[in-house]
């Protein structure tokens, strides 16, 4: 549903596929694959993790070969891979990329990563061997998981906060602990500390459509209302099914004064999620603004009753 005070942190399967844009059935497909968990209650960690098997997808690779890449790389002591070591393709094989090298988790041979940014190389030549590099991110996976269960109840968010801080000291481009942490600072009203890391994790994945939604919802609570407006259209730029973020990017548009703007928003919130409160309120600002907009053109043409 739309929100107005804290971001949506759990997703069910049907929100997951209009958001990611994918079918159901590959959803489930995933799942029974083993490559996703069973349960239909999706967190932000999952869905970062069906946009990484979507766009594998998408490359023509088959649910065999990613399964069979994961299961090698876990064997190689990476945890998770999808999170800490994201699978990419290299010609028709998968590999994934590691300190400014693609390795092949089949065959564990090692190729220069020739497409990986500059500063990243310079920044591992100074950092740890791979070994330990590796031990860092699974480490992180490990406190990361720890604290989405601690975030689950109000007496542990701070633990769990705590737990978030130390997964970006071991790994700084872990999108999800970033998301996370944003969220708890976010329902703590400290949106300026949240901002900043809403926007760590959009840097981090340009991709992410709910770090931009997510960054629209605390721009909104600082009455940053044209910033907002931006990380929502780029939301919706990403994913055109997130019907949240039309909803939310109508009401911004409402605010500014910009009700033909809304408009497209509301009716998009409307055919996207037909049913519910939220849907009835879509329904009556579009009404309103169309009425609105009928009565303007026949004052226009000098037909207005009096």
């Amino acid at each position: 549903m739309p929100v107005t005070t804290a971001p949506v942190s759990h997703y069910s399967r049907g929100q997951a596929a209009r958001i990611l844009d994918l079918p159901e059935q590959q959803i489930a497909a995933w799942q029974r694959a083993g490559l996703l968990g069973e349960s239909d209650d999706f967190s932000i960690r999952d869905l970062s993790a069906m946009r990484r098997l979507r766009n594998l997808r998408h490359k023509r690779h088959s649910t065999r070969a990613i399964r069979s890449s994961m299961e090698a790389m876990r064997r190689a002591g990476i945890a998770d891979p999808l999170h800490t070591a994201p699978l990419v393709s290299h010609g028709a094989r998968l590999v994934f990329r590691h300190g400014g090298a693609l390795l092949d988790p089949l065959t564990q041979q090692l190729a220069f990563d020739f497409e990986a940014p500059r500063r990243e190389l310079s920044v591992v030549r100074r950092e740890a061997p791979r070994e330990q590099q590796l031990r860092n991110q699974t480490r992180a996976q490990e406190l990361f998981q720890r604290a989405v269960q601690l975030e689950e109840k109000t007496e542990t968010i701070a633990e769990a906060a705590a737990l978030y801080e130390q997964v970006l000291q071991l790994h700084p481009r872990h999108a999800a602990a970033s998301i996370n942490l944003g969220t708890i600072l976010y329902n703590d009203r400290r949106f300026e500390e949240a901002e900043k890391r809403y926007r760590a994790a959009a840097e981090i994945d340009p991709d992410y459509a709910l770090a931009f939604f997510d960054l629209g919802n605390v721009l909104d609570e600082l009455r940053r209302l044209p910033e907002a407006i931006d990380a929502y259209s780029r939301a919706i730029q990403l994913v055109p099914q997130y019907a949240d973020a039309h909803y939310n990017l109508a009401l911004a548009y409402e605010r500014t004064g910009e009700r033909r703007r809304a408009l497209r928003h509301w009716l998009s919130y409307v055919r996207l999620d037909p049913v519910g409160p939220w849907a009835t309120h879509a329904r009556l600002q579009a009404r309103r603004t169309l009425a609105s907009e009928r009565l303007s053109i026949v004052s226009r043409f000098g037909k207005m009753a009096g």
